[in-house]
């Protein structure tokens, strides 16, 4: 009898120290995967919407977290390294245990995610412009299809007010991204009757810092015409690339360049005197002019100096892939608590329709089906203090188009992610 009671005492106890071992937050928080580069040739771009997701998760807690829970974020560091990415979206999803991921820049950096969260069905928010032509139900895209942002772009540079180019450089860093986006944009401009001979397409590696032979290239392919440049350098290599612009005297009056992936956060360490009027497009930037945004920057100003995050604590500034960042954690929290789980396959279900007041002024609606987000785009002039003034904006949001028309056999393709 004694020995009896005592084995079931022992496993008692056994038991308990089994559930003590178990992390005493396994049960009490949520946990969200922040998979960005924070080092390598992408951390100039990448490392700040780390900073946005660990500040939505701080305002998100502080009232009250997500069906009664806080959100604890787990941070890891792919470094600009495709294979890793895919590496550490295993980790996140396999030994972490997250409910969501926010995360990549690169289309190539996603790509190597994508294959690992289909087949572990995980959910991936990705917060930048691309070049469409996938359609997942395992990932929400809050940045721009090419709709809304390259063909507008061009659109703009054709017309009157942005300067009736007639010919073209199509400038990009060697990936699928720049591509992809080219391959549209060349079929698009032959269907408005620009010449093959008109069209100059060039790639640089990731990582690239010598320009001066592609912009003294250039200057000498405007010599046939009015120019435009359509720029898809990603990382680090823009500092470079408009620095030799500013070196050669190539003015915007002349040869403006529009940039898909340079926003205020990429001109911080550029002296941008001589690259004003050059363009961008997006989606958001800093200098709109709304209630909103003006919380929105504030709430960031006061977040960057509390945490003391590295050229934000002086020089506070938000961009586009911020806002997309932000509306995305911020929908996900909305769909989950529609939901009243963060069981995957039912967020996905409760994300459909979802809408937020974005920053911008502007309320973001997630598409019904092609998980993508209607957004309004904005066309910004680059001032003296590295800012945007913008000179033209659809009136009001555009819906995603993931299949561009432009490429032979979209027309087929279905609006939304094939059911697996």
């Amino acid at each position: 009898m004694q020995r009896r009671y005592s084995l079931k005492a022992l496993a008692a106890v056994a038991t308990l120290a089994g559930l003590s071992a178990l992390p005493a937050h396994a049960q009490e928080t949520i946990k969200v995967g922040i998979l960005h580069s924070l080092s390598g040739t992408m951390a100039i771009s990448e490392t700040v919407l780390k900073d946005t997701v660990l500040m939505a998760i701080d305002e998100i807690n502080a009232k009250g977290g997500v069906l009664g829970k806080k959100l604890e974020p787990v941070v890891v560091d792919p470094a600009s390294n495709w294979p890793l990415f895919a590496e550490k979206t295993k980790q996140l999803l396999g030994q972490d245990k997250v409910s969501v991921i926010f995360g990549c820049w690169t289309s190539v950096s996603r790509k190597s995610v994508l294959p690992v969260v289909e087949e572990m069905n995980g959910l991936l928010f990705y917060p930048v412009q691309y070049e469409g032509e996938e359609l997942s139900k395992n990932v929400f895209y809050t940045g721009a299809a090419p709709n809304q942002q390259a063909i507008p772009a061009v659109d703009y540079l054709m017309s009157k007010d942005g300067g009736s180019a007639k010919r073209w450089v199509l400038l990009g860093t060697d990936y699928v991204y720049p591509r992809t986006t080219n391959k549209i944009l060349r079929a698009y401009l032959k269907s408005k009757g620009v010449k093959d001979s008109d069209i100059d397409e060039k790639y640089t590696p990731f990582g690239h810092s010598d320009y001066q032979t592609i912009v003294a290239d250039i200057k000498k392919f405007s010599q046939g015409g009015k120019t435009a440049v359509v720029s898809t350098i990603n990382g680090d290599s823009n500092v470079p690339f408009y620095k030799e612009l500013g070196n050669a005297g190539l003015k915007a009056k002349d040869v403006p360049v529009v940039a898909f992936s340079v926003g205020e956060e990429e001109l911080r360490g550029v002296d941008t005197k001589p690259l004003v009027g050059h363009l961008a497009a997006w989606n958001y930037f800093q200098s709109i002019k709304s209630p909103d945004n003006t919380a929105f920057i504030k709430k960031w100003s006061d977040y960057a100096k509390a945490k003391g995050i590295a050229g934000h604590k002086d020089k506070p500034l938000t961009n586009d892939p911020m806002e997309a960042t932000y509306i995305g954690i911020n929908m996900w929290k909305q769909a989950v608590e529609k939901a009243k789980s963060t069981d995957v396959d039912k967020v996905i279900a409760a994300m459909a329709g979802q809408t937020f007041k974005a920053p911008s002024g502007i309320v973001s609606k997630m598409d019904e089906k092609n998980h993508h987000l209607h957004k309004s785009v904005f066309i910004g002039e680059i001032k003296a203090d590295g800012q945007f003034n913008v000179v033209w904006k659809t009136p009001g949001p555009v819906k995603a188009k993931p299949w561009s028309p432009y490429i032979e056999g979209n027309d087929k393709k279905k609006d939304e992610p094939e059911k697996k």
